[in-house]
């Protein structure tokens, strides 16, 4: 049975979103174009610092979270807005915080998913050139200048890790984490690719040409798990997080204003 959406946005206390349009400045883009001059790139270790800082005492008391992968272009009313409403409504249920990049399509529909039954929701979102506005679904956010950064964030606070149909920001962040996995540098972490239609081809190519010639060991592909069922994936899941890890989730430890750990 499918979970109905709800037609009006669920009021929050999240922390309050402010325009940045256009906010992608010179010397975000000088960052990355090789050596420049000490000051400026002291200034700008410092700065990646801070919002590594910002990050994890936002984040530290989120609980076990998911974290669900999607495009942004998919709006209310297609198929695969629906399919990611009904996934966070699942997991929310299943106890898990949803946590997604924060922005509209996918992302979207997967927090409100959660709301739409109680559950917790965290969005980590991205300052962009074409403004990418924070979800209204959300009750724990972050905009981040630093795509390293917000990635290392989805990452560092979730037990699993869904990638519904997206694009090149989609693929980037399921395979990093896969890499991850690979190398052994994070546990072996549930990894689901939703949408069987959707990824088939990249699947395919996978199995016949990275497992066929070597390049991957067929058990880095059998890692993933394909589904089309919101209910199936939350069940492996659930069932792995409850096995495996307990579903408990870092220290208990009490809030510190003075590290910056607001509620």
């Amino acid at each position: 049975m499918h979970d109905t959406i709800s037609p009006e946005p669920v009021t929050h206390n999240g922390p309050r979103w402010e325009s940045n349009a256009g906010a992608v400045t010179p010397e975000t883009v000088q960052f990355l174009q090789g050596p420049q001059p000490r000051g400026f790139e002291l200034a700008r270790a410092c700065r990646v610092f801070w919002e590594l800082m910002r990050g994890f005492r936002t984040l530290h008391f989120v609980g076990p979270c998911v974290t669900v992968f999607g495009s942004s272009r998919f709006t209310e009313g297609h198929f695969y807005y629906r399919l990611a409403h009904e996934l966070g409504a699942r997991l929310a249920r299943s106890g898990f915080t949803v946590m997604t990049g924060g922005g509209p399509g996918v992302m979207e529909a997967a927090n409100r998913g959660a709301k739409d039954v109680g559950g917790r929701t965290v969005g980590c979102n991205i300052v962009l050139p074409q403004e990418q506005r924070p979800n209204p679904y959300l009750d724990t956010w972050l905009t981040f200048r630093h795509f390293f950064v917000r990635k290392l964030m989805l990452v560092k606070y979730s037990y699993a890790f869904i990638a519904m149909p997206g694009g090149f920001g989609t693929l980037d962040e399921m395979f990093e984490v896969a890499t991850l996995v690979q190398t052994g540098k994070v546990l072996d972490f549930p990894l689901v690719f939703m949408g069987r239609d959707y990824w088939q081809p990249l699947l395919d190519f996978m199995a016949g040409r990275l497992v066929m010639e070597r390049a991957i060991d067929a058990e880095d592909f059998r890692r993933f798990v394909i589904s089309d069922s919101p209910e199936e994936v939350v069940a492996a899941i659930t069932d792995v997080g409850l096995k495996r890890f307990g579903l408990t989730y870092g220290p208990r430890a009490r809030r510190r204003w003075y590290l910056g750990e607001w509620r």
